[in-house]
């Protein structure tokens, strides 16, 4: 089955993609593009699905980070097995593809096009709360990119219908700005419903860069085309898969 990689124009000309499930080695819970090493999944088929993404890109290797939900960047310029404690890489080195795992996060490629700086990010609620956007900025100026000149698009993640939270979630991102109660409507009871890819939009045009987007596409609602931890758990499933976003210069 051929890969289905979704692209944006605001990316464009550069080699990007957020790769859905379709396309992939994996079978059972996993079936398709499982890109997860930390998964439960057969070793021999995330490698082959892997492998399936860097011939996509057209690189030997790819770049990636061990995320675990910090604000912390990686400056990368060659992909190698070592993968830093990150939730963020950056680079200027072309032929270097940076990618990111999730199931429901945001998943957020960057680009700089005449500074030839790009960026990747995972940013769940903790790493947008915590600043993963911003210090992905900063990181792509150190390089030398302007922040007018960056932008980023956000890809498939959970939407604010999906995103069923509690009260003492909510009350964490009020307390760090009164006007983030506009991410949360009501929903069952005392719980909210969060706008995970509007607060990520809201950080990243907050934050001054030239043009920010999300590609509109839903985790949770579409299990043929993507995997979400979520659903996993609402489903009682045993673990999940991991989907990649990737790009390079």
């Amino acid at each position: 089955m051929t890969l289905e990689i979704l692209t944006s124009d605001a990316l464009a000309p550069l080699r990007h993609g957020f790769f859905t499930r379709k396309g992939g080695a994996s079978s059972g819970i996993f079936k398709g593009l499982n890109c997860g090493t930390g998964s439960s999944d057969l070793s021999e088929a995330v490698a082959i699905n892997r492998n399936r993404v860097a011939e996509a890109m057209e690189v030997a290797a790819l770049a990636g980070v061990h995320q675990v939900h910090s604000a912390d960047v990686a400056v990368v310029d060659a992909a190698t097995p070592d993968r830093p404690k990150a939730d963020a890489l950056v680079t200027r080195t072309p032929g270097v593809a940076l990618t990111i795992l999730t199931a429901d996060c945001q998943p957020v490629l960057f680009a700089d096009h005449d500074a030839g700086v790009i960026g990747a990010a995972h940013a769940g609620w903790r790493g947008t709360l915590d600043g993963v956007l911003e210090a992905t900025l900063d990181a792509m100026e150190d390089l030398g990119a302007k922040r007018q000149s960056i932008r980023a698009v956000i890809g498939p993640s959970i939407s604010q219908r999906a995103y069923e939270v509690g009260p003492d979630f909510a009350d964490d991102f009020i307390a760090q700005d009164t006007g983030n109660s506009r991410f949360f409507t009501n929903g069952n009871g005392d719980r909210y419903l969060f706008d995970l890819p509007g607060f990520g939009l809201h950080t990243l045009r907050k934050s001054g860069i030239g043009q920010a987007e999300w590609t509109g596409h839903c985790t949770y609602s579409d299990p043929d085309r993507f995997y979400s931890y979520r659903r996993t758990t609402h489903n009682a499933e045993a673990d999940y898969g991991r989907l990649i976003a990737a790009i390079r210069l």
